[in-house]
């Protein structure tokens, strides 16, 4: 009974008998639409009779009518601020549908039918649990930050030296990150999704009795590699199940990890400050072990993670990712068309148009890919029988380059990947120079000001004043726990901001506009910290607006990421850029451990100038997915 229970949570197959019920024809599909709820009334299409010429002029669709330009400029901003539903019977139809999806045809299909089901009681419940690794990265990242005075102290470490405790994390989470990310692209978003947080437990669990400073980093980096598939897989899972109108609930997704900080810092407070060095921090770790495993056990046992549906379609999987769409209008208590007779008879009636297009665009637009970036003929692609040597042989020579070729086969989509990736690189090194070391940065500056209060000099008492090399971390003073918990709580109405303005019309919001803006404040703050940081309260005030931007820039990254990438290579392009962000950020602490002099300023310097470099690759990106359909 329990192995059974344990297998269908990994492998169940989905069937439309399943969801008795909630099948409708494709003729009333109108009344099941997005826009049927709706109550201004706008819609893609003006009536039926005007069905044929008012269709979106989609880039490489071959649609639309090329000879009046400004109209099809006006149609494809109302499809793209409406999703490109209409909600009009003519719209409901093999012809109707085979006119708005355009190329990537059964997964646009695939992505009205999702649409058309909306919101939901499974899509809030996925909010919240692909919430848990938001969460768990931070709680855990910032957790790993907090024991480093404690760890200095209990197996006397030097200052500089017990930074490398999280070189150790961020190898993990580098070789997480990748493994997990391309792994979900093999086998399925579901397998990762229920064993990274329980890697991450049992190893945290364990991280909390190590006898060493050694065993203890050792912990930390196998904890790591299960926290670090959280991002890219959980990213990835919840925009699948994302309908388009809702594409700013991804960026919102992010409020989970300000709010792990602050979970973390507040229990730091309870445990480490409140306990001698050598018990303080093992409690703490516990603790968030324990919370840890919680929040595995509601994934795994209180909620039951339907397959990606596009992943499904990329791998030939039809009639299961039917099923799938049909298990959320169940779950959701509505209605869909979706069939897969209809994906094939509309692929079929598209089929004959698509011969002439080999290349796909890097505007959302790009061909449906299955194994090894291949292309497919739509609608003739049939299951192929295999042995067991081929699955084996399929799982291992997956995790080669030819799982982000694709990325780079298109001019405008392979610069936007390069760039991405970039930016990613020099943030995974710049955000853990100043923010995975922010707790000692602040226990210096709370000690150097206890010490200096009441004296001559005080005045000119600073927070980087040069110590010896093999001094220990200074304990963390109520002073600086509350500067810490503050800027942690800050963090939060940033990810709300970052959610209003992704989807925000103006021409300098948006995706590209937000982060640009967020990533450039952060550059900036960060030079004024190390520059006018001279006071616990001056650090609170610049430590609480970095917090803030960072959070609108990490929040955006998230979402803007996965975006970029179409779904059947979507796991392995997150991938790429969540192993560079941790490959960067391993480099980070051996850098603020070999810098000269005090190792405080230099490596907040180096933070601002690599955030900086983040912006101009941003600034490049030549892709803005803000309402686009995604595939």
């Amino acid at each position: 009974m329990i192995l059974d229970f344990f297998l269908r949570r990994f492998t169940a197959l989905e069937s439309t008998l399943d969801y008795a019920g909630v099948l409708i024809p494709l003729d009333e599909a109108h009344l099941y639409s997005y826009s049927s709820h709706l109550k201004s009334g706008r819609t893609t299409y003006g009536t039926d009779d005007d069905y044929e010429e008012s269709r979106l002029d989609d880039p490489g669709s071959a649609l639309g009518d090329d000879d009046d330009g400004k109209n099809r400029g006006e149609t494809a901003e109302l499809h793209e601020r409406t999703g490109m539903l209409g909600g009009r019977p003519a719209e409901y139809s093999i012809e109707g549908l085979c006119m708005e999806v355009g190329n990537t045809v059964k997964a646009r299909v695939l992505s009205k039918a999702i649409q058309d089901i909306g919101m939901g009681r499974y899509n809030w419940q996925l909010f919240v649990v692909c919430g848990f690794g938001w969460f768990a990265d931070n709680l855990w990242l910032q957790g790993v930050s907090l024991t480093l005075p404690s760890l200095s102290a209990e197996f006397d470490v030097e200052e500089k030296t017990v930074r490398y405790t999280t070189s150790s994390l961020f190898l993990g989470l580098c070789l997480g990150s990748f493994f997990w990310g391309m792994g979900s692209d093999i086998m399925g978003r579901r397998i990762p999704f229920n064993t990274t947080l329980l890697i991450t437990a049992v190893f945290g669990l364990l991280a909390a009795a190590s006898p060493t400073w050694g065993w203890t980093c050792v912990a930390f980096a196998a904890l790591g590699f299960g926290v670090g598939g959280n991002l890219p897989v959980d990213g990835a899972v919840f925009l699948e199940f994302l309908p388009d109108a809702s594409s700013s609930l991804l960026t919102l997704l992010s409020v989970w990890w300000p709010i792990g900080q602050l979970i973390s810092s507040i229990l730091a407070w309870l445990f480490i400050a409140h306990w001698p060095a050598d018990q303080g921090w093992r409690k703490f770790i516990v603790a968030i072990g324990v919370l840890t495993f919680i929040m595995f056990g509601v994934r795994f046992f209180a909620f039951r993670l339907l397959e990606s549906p596009k992943f499904l379609l990329s791998k030939g999987r039809q009639a299961e990712a039917v099923a799938v769409v049909h298990g959320i209008a169940f779950r959701n208590g509505t209605k869909t068309w979706l069939t897969g007779e209809i994906l094939d008879a509309v692929a079929k009636g598209y089929d004959d148009d698509d011969d002439d297009d080999d290349d796909a665009t890097a505007d959302g637009d790009t061909d449906l890919l299955v194994e090894g970036g291949h292309r497919h003929s739509r609608g003739r692609r049939r299951p192929v029988s295999r042995t067991v040597s081929d699955v084996i042989k399929e799982k291992l020579t997956a995790f080669s380059t030819d799982r982000v070729r694709p990325l780079f086969r298109v001019r405008k989509l392979g610069i936007a990947t390069a760039l991405i990736w970039f930016t990613w690189a020099t943030i995974g090194m710049g955000y853990p120079l100043f923010n995975a070391f922010l707790p000692q940065y602040l226990s210096d500056g709370a000690s150097e000001d206890t010490s200096s209060s009441g004296s001559s000099d005080s005045a000119n008492a600073v927070l980087f004043a040069s110590r010896s090399d093999n001094a220990e971390t200074p304990p963390l003073t109520s002073t600086a726990y509350s500067s810490y918990m503050i800027a942690s709580l800050l963090g939060v109405p940033g990810s709300l901001l970052a959610a209003y303005t992704v989807d925000h019309s103006s021409p300098f919001l948006g995706r590209r506009g937000t982060l640009a803006i967020s990533t450039l404040m952060s550059a900036i703050f960060l030079f004024l910290f190390v520059s006018f940081g001279t006071t616990p309260g001056t650090q609170l005030f610049f430590s609480c607006v970095e917090a803030f931007m960072t959070n609108i820039m990490y929040g955006v990254l998230y979402a803007f990421t996965p975006e970029l990438f179409p779904a059947p290579v979507r796991g392995a392009g997150t991938g790429v850029a969540s192993f560079l962000n941790r490959v960067t950020g391993l480099v980070a602490p051996v850098i603020a451990a070999t810098v000269p002099g005090d190792g405080a300023r230099v490596p907040v310097y180096m933070s601002a100038v690599l955030i900086l470099l983040a912006f101009l690759g941003i600034v490049g990106i030549p892709i803005e997915t803000r309402g686009r359909q995604r595939i």
